[in-house]
């Protein structure tokens, strides 16, 4: 049974064929949603591309979200293209490499307000934007992590911009319930992406993470994907304003088990 069938979907943020983005994609493409895709700047095209290409999709967008005016003609194109839009995914995240490592309290200002604009106010700016043609029964996507909740060492900004993402889940989840569009954000415990890389440990935390974990196993883009599948069809027609974990059961621990 395709769960997604007759649906159309915009994903913003596949960097490569390793993004949760595009395991999200592949997910969707396979349960039948017609797929529009944007990435962020001219050097993601030459792997964006082909990706798209790969699945039938002709809706390619570049889009920097920290531009109103380039989110506004993507939501335009959109609209011109597809008419109305049942499904929009927010995976987009991005703190300086400077940010990712010794202490929180050195974050600079400059850093604070890009991490904060590209990590939080671009879900929101996209939702504003793609308001006027989402169609009802519709639902709307992000991604977060369990920095948001706990202190990860060199998370550091992002864990704040986490969390502010994930207060805007809910508040943005009470502005849509009247219009029948549900607002969540799963939060996927650690997966080799291009931006995990940026943060200083997360090879060694990466490793560990099978072995402390309660299902013994690490996080793939598949099982996230599957999960949004779920989160944007008829099977959770009454669940917004949630994140939902897709970690092996990662954050129920308290103190883990010692790791030899």
């Amino acid at each position: 049974m395709k769960l997604l069938e007759g649906k159309t979907a915009v994903i913003f943020g596949v960097a490569n064929e390793r993004s949760i983005a595009w395991g999200i994609t592949q997910a969707f493409h396979e349960h039948g949603a017609r797929i529009g895709l944007s990435y962020a700047g001219e050097a993601l095209a030459r792997r964006v591309l082909p990706l798209a290409e790969s699945i039938g999709c002709t809706f390619v967008e570049e889009c920097d979200v920290s531009r109103d005016e380039h989110i506004s003609r993507v939501a335009e194109r959109a609209r011109e293209t597809f008419g109305e839009v049942d499904i929009l995914v927010h995976a987009v995240a991005f703190a300086g490499r400077e940010e990712l490592s010794g202490p929180y309290y050195r974050t600079s200002r400059a850093g604070f307000h890009t991490a904060m604009d590209i990590s939080v106010y671009s879900f929101t700016a996209l939702a504003n934007a793609f308001q006027p043609i989402l169609r009802p029964g519709g639902a709307l996507l992000t991604l977060t992590y369990y920095g948001a909740d706990k202190v990860l060492p060199n998370y550091n900004v992002m864990g704040v911009a986490k969390a502010a993402l994930e207060s805007s889940v809910r508040y943005l989840a009470h502005d849509f319930g009247p219009q029948n569009i549900r607002v969540n954000a799963i939060s996927a415990g650690p997966v080799r992406t291009l931006s995990a890389a940026g943060v200083a440990g997360f090879k060694s935390m990466y490793r560990h993470f099978a072995e402390i974990a309660p299902m013994k196993q690490n996080i793939t883009i598949e099982d996230v994907g599957a999960t949004a599948v779920a989160l944007c069809s008829h099977l959770t027609p009454k669940t917004t304003g949630q994140v939902v974990f897709v970690d092996s059961g990662y954050n129920i621990l308290g103190i883990p088990e010692e790791v030899e």
